[in-house]
């Protein structure tokens, strides 16, 4: 489908971080961008035709064994994360796809370096892993609130000298590693306006049936907005690589969000391109065999 490659190319290329640049999110990024698309009516034609890909290429994925996906999905509170990973995922094989979510270190992921608890709920070849937070909460949150730093049982020198600048060449190494190795990495932030996250927020608080998803830390780190803006631009700067780009991604707009994930999703199986393997002559002669008893069998 070159056609449908390159529009997809066409539609995600605005969304994605060019290795090298340096980046200021409110100078570059508009949380508020739909590329021409006025209402959600208008894009959920797209948004379906995306999913409808991603259930066709996973399930090649899977046959071909070969390579897995991982999706990075960052966003700060209230971005949508969750509602995105429902709706992009909806039309896919749930044995295929594989969610993990990162809170705070437990104390065995502390006696472990911070990389450990990543590697180890990689997805197998033939699937997709989602990380809803990943790790690069570790240049991010951790940067925020340097103090959990000091709890990370570090030995000294490693908290010495440019510890971020370390942490994002040793996150590049790692997703270099990954992807020679067959692992596709993709990265997405959900990038949402402040005062959008205040009407979040704010409904969350009045609506009774979404009490359950507010809670005060939200609103503590709020507090901490400037900062975290400029952790993001940072961390999208020096991590956005060839090999592991970033999307950011506007998420003033649900479901503009959820189309742009599922475009970049699909962009990126297609470009793997899985092909169902093709069995060995004398397999496929064994099968014509079989087939012959079964049809027998009706006579």
């Amino acid at each position: 489908m070159p056609d449908v490659d390159r529009m997809l190319a066409d539609f995600i290329k605005p969304l994605r971080v060019k290795p090298g640049s340096d980046v200021v999110l409110s100078r570059d990024f508009d949380p508020g961008y739909t590329s021409g698309l006025v209402d959600k009516e208008s894009g959920d034609e797209l948004l379906q035709r995306g999913v409808g890909m991603l259930s066709e290429y996973q399930e090649r994925l899977a046959a071909q064994d070969t390579y897995a996906v991982l999706l990075c999905l960052q966003a700060l509170d209230a971005a949508g994360k969750d509602g995105t990973i429902r709706h992009v995922m909806s039309g896919v094989n749930p044995q295929g796809v594989h969610v993990r979510s990162f809170k705070a270190p437990t104390s065995a992921e502390l006696d472990h370096d911070y990389l450990w608890r990543a590697q180890v709920n990689l997805p197998a070849r033939g699937d997709i892993g989602i990380f809803n937070r990943s790790h690069y909460e570790e240049v991010l949150v951790v940067r925020v609130h340097p103090e959990i730093l000091h709890g990370q049982k570090l030995p000294p020198a490693s908290r010495g000298g440019d510890v971020w600048k370390r942490r994002y060449r040793e996150i590049n190494d790692w997703e270099r590693y990954l992807v020679d190795n067959g692992f596709v990495v993709v990265k997405v932030f959900l990038n949402l306006s402040k005062d959008e996250q205040r009407k979040r927020f704010l409904a969350r608080i009045d609506e009774p049936d979404k009490n359950w998803k507010f809670s005060a830390a939200d609103a503590r780190e709020r507090q901490f907005w400037d900062d975290y803006q400029k952790a993001y631009s940072e961390m999208l700067s020096h991590t956005s690589t060839e090999w592991a780009p970033w999307y950011v991604v506007p998420a003033d707009r649900k479901w503009f969000a959820r189309i742009c994930v599922s475009a970049i999703m699909a962009h990126t199986l297609m470009g793997i391109d899985p092909k169902f393997p093709e069995l060995p002559q004398a397999d496929r002669d064994q099968l014509a065999g079989i087939r012959a008893q079964l049809v027998a069998e009706d006579s």
